[in-house]
């Protein structure tokens, strides 16, 4: 029988390795198989580790008020619009497909809703009275821009124009565009050359599965499109739809949860009376938000994988390592530039070096400001050397590096002399040390010969 003492022993063993593979090891040494699996749980404890810290939690329960505030002014804008194409009445068939977890107080829910809309009348509002409406329904977007932002680690939001025109376009053209596609679906499906068609089999089984299977398909479609154009960033189309499709998944399996909870829980009515209704629509909406959020940041960890053994908020540089990183940069932008190859952005050299692209952000906008780097036109930022290599000194990339947000009123100090003495020699050592060496001559020329240049 196995002592307490071995027992804990081997335990902890365990632990070690399943903490040394899902923190410290390196997937491109793993086998193929084992690489996948340790992504997967590294992805759910990075998920689970969002959710237990609060961010995405809170962001979600923000959305809720949000979205009780602005769910009125958002259909009726909507709904403005359908009816000027006589297709009003298809919102009624959506919102009854989002609430329907709610069961029967889902569609009382839809129908005080409508009838609200329906006696709004956007025309006689008065240029004010539309404004504060468009404000409203924008407040809205730009939350969830700002929610999804958090995610992606993005810090700026769109400007003022792009809001108002990305924004409306979609909350004015989307649901046409989606009532659109509905009715297309079901007249194609209706006519006789498809009746024809599914009567044949095993292609009537197979247009039947497609069928019950277009639900889902819409969701992840919606979930998709919301990953890639929300972010003020650029979202790879593969890491979106599997986000969605996640998300998808958890939104049908969560959805089926909580109709069956409200399905047999008529003794709330009882406690409740007519909150009842109120508290579970709450709770939906909370839990539909939080669905989103999850799959975007699934999104986030496939399209950076690098984020997953970091918090988000919590990714910290030393001076020391800054000064490396921006180096690397440079290294990097230079034997591109050397080579003739396509200019790097700050992601693929976030990737080579196999960190987190926002530790690089710092060093690239100071070597950006100090004119060792500029940005290439394009969709992502692609970075190129700001002067000719042979004429960047090592040691002006990391004096700029080490002096970038500094004040200059305090390079020097009032102190013990001695302190600034040896803070001068060791600045003066490394100036001798790299004064000889350019950035062309650390790309260009051997280890060795690197060596020599630097002592000369």
């Amino acid at each position: 029988m196995n002592s307490p003492t071995a027992e804990a022993g081997r335990l902890e063993r365990w632990w070690g390795r399943a903490d040394e593979l899902l923190n410290r090891a390196d997937l491109a040494v793993l086998p193929r198989w084992q690489a996948l699996l340790v992504g997967i749980f590294r992805g759910l404890a990075g998920i689970v580790r969002e959710a237990t810290e609060g961010q995405l939690t809170l962001r979600a329960m923000s959305l809720v008020y949000t979205t009780l505030l602005s769910v009125v002014p958002l259909l009726a804008l909507s709904f403005s619009v359908l009816k000027a194409f006589g297709a009003h009445n298809a919102v009624e068939p959506l919102m009854l497909g989002l609430l329907e977890p709610l069961g029967e107080q889902g569609a009382e829910i839809t129908q005080n809703v409508l009838t609200f809309v329906d006696n709004m009348r956007v025309g006689v509002l008065g240029f004010v009275g539309l404004l504060f409406l468009v404000y409203t329904v924008i407040s809205l977007v730009q939350k969830i821009e700002l929610a999804f932002n958090s995610i992606w680690q993005i810090e700026g939001t769109r400007s003022l124009g792009q809001r108002f025109s990305n924004y409306l376009s979609v909350i004015m053209i989307g649901p046409l565009l989606v009532v659109s596609a509905l009715g297309v679906t079901a007249t194609v499906m209706s006519s006789a050359l498809m009746q024809r068609v599914t009567a044949i089999e095993p292609l009537g089984t197979l247009f039947e599965t497609a069928a019950s299977l277009l639900p889902f398909g819409l969701i992840v479609a919606a979930f998709t499109f919301i990953y890639v154009f929300v972010p003020n960033t650029r979202v790879r189309l593969l890491p979106a739809l599997i986000g969605a499709v996640v998300a998808g998944v958890l939104w049908q399996a969560v959805g089926w949860g909580f109709a069956t909870v409200v399905a047999g829980s008529a003794r709330y009515d009882a406690i409740y009376s007519g909150f009842a209704i109120m508290i579970l629509l709450l709770i939906w909406i909370y839990l539909s938000w939080l669905i989103l959020l999850v799959g975007s940041n699934i999104a986030f960890y496939i399209q950076y994988p690098e984020y997953i053994r970091v918090r988000g908020a919590g990714i910290k540089v030393s001076g020391a390592m800054r000064e490396r990183l921006g180096l690397h940069l440079m290294a990097m932008v230079g034997q591109r530039f050397l080579a003739g190859a396509k200019a790097p952005t700050l992601d693929e050299v976030a990737r080579e070096l196999q960190v987190p692209s926002r530790s690089l952000g710092g060093a690239a906008e100071a070597l950006q400001k100090a004119g060792l780097l500029v940005i290439a036109g394009g969709g992502d930022p692609r970075y190129l050397p700001g002067r000719d290599l042979a004429e960047i000194e090592v040691n002006e990339v990391l004096t700029t590096l080490r002096r970038d947000e500094g004040d200059s009123r305090y390079q020097r100090l009032s102190g013990h002399s001695a302190v600034e003495s040896v803070v001068s020699r060791v600045e003066d050592s490394r100036s001798e040390a790299l004064d000889a060496l350019s950035l062309r001559d650390l790309l260009t020329k051997d280890d060795a010969t690197v060596g020599r240049v630097s002592a000369a």
